[in-house]
């Protein structure tokens, strides 16, 4: 009988009413930095791993839409105090920095106004870059680009039907723009496609060579995008991109909502989802 007794973990009252007494402090202590470390995990996972972000514009089409939410991959190009969910006054320079290939899509912060920007790299450090005629003309050779169909891009609360487009039908009935499109392929074999509604004056470019630590970006909507062609302004041209901007690399699509939901109906959340659009590999 008495093994039996201390068995199920009888004490003296003393002992155990000491060990009453101290359990709240324990336990909220415990609590306390568990809420600690799951920050610094959150953070760790933010600055090195992914961030989300959002496509406000149409300057990536047809490859992004307004209303894309996306992932972008942290430790392909380095980590730096742009890696950062805040603003820090912390050194310039990458750790572990590494430049993107030609083709990718990058995210970096404007080199005057900070905010995220999102465009396509054609020109690395030492090409030399033109368009003609709205051609790209890298290295003296203009990258090939082939006339395929028009991209129908549907018509929704956020998305119109901008200039160089032309009204259609979808195949479900729907209403949608389409758009000239052209496969365009890079010299290392990466292809990708553009918008390109006619000659505008940024379809003429005098070829420059890219300096050391810059990059020459695009966006994939020729006629409408504010990239390396115009000079680096606050909301406008972005100039030539230094590496050390850079923020990550565009990786998958994980939302898309055409613009119809209200906050107030959750039901609209699902019907406003671009459901096919989700999972998207960039």
């Amino acid at each position: 009988m008495d093994v039996k007794t201390q068995s199920l973990g009888a004490a003296p009252p003393a002992a155990a009413g000491a060990r009453a007494g101290e359990a709240p402090d324990a336990s909220w202590g415990g609590f306390g930095w568990f809420l600690v470390k799951l920050l610094i995990a959150v953070l760790a996972f933010r600055t090195l791993v992914f961030a989300p972000f959002t496509i406000p514009s149409e300057s990536m089409l047809p490859g992004l839409m307004n209303g894309d939410y996306l992932i972008a991959a942290k430790w392909p190009y380095g980590i730096s105090r742009r890696s950062l969910p805040f603003d820090l006054p912390l050194p310039e320079g990458r750790l572990l920095p590494a430049s993107p290939r030609r083709g990718d899509v990058v995210i970096f912060q404007h080199p005057v106004d900070g905010r995220d920007y999102i465009k396509r790299v054609i020109g690395l450090p030492g090409d030399r870059v033109a368009v003609i005629g709205g051609q790209v003309v890298l290295n003296g050779a203009r990258v090939p680009r082939t006339r395929i169909d028009d991209a129908l891009v549907p018509l929704s609360p956020n998305t119109g039907c901008a200039w160089g487009g032309d009204m259609a039908r979808t195949g479900e009935g729907g209403e949608a723009c389409a758009y000239p499109r052209y496969r365009e392929t890079l010299p290392e074999g990466r292809s990708y496609d553009v918008l390109d509604f006619g000659t505008t004056p940024a379809d003429s470019f005098a070829e420059v060579v890219v300096p050391p630590g810059r990059l020459f970006v695009m966006g994939d909507n020729r006629d409408s995008s504010l990239d390396s062609r115009f000079p680096a302004e606050a909301g406008q041209g972005v100039g030539m991109v230094a590496e050390d901007l850079l923020v990550g690399r565009a990786a998958l699509i994980v939302w898309s909502t055409d613009g119809s939901a209200t906050w107030t109906n959750p039901l609209s959340w699902f019907a406003a989802a671009r459901w096919e659009r989700i999972g998207d590999l960039l």
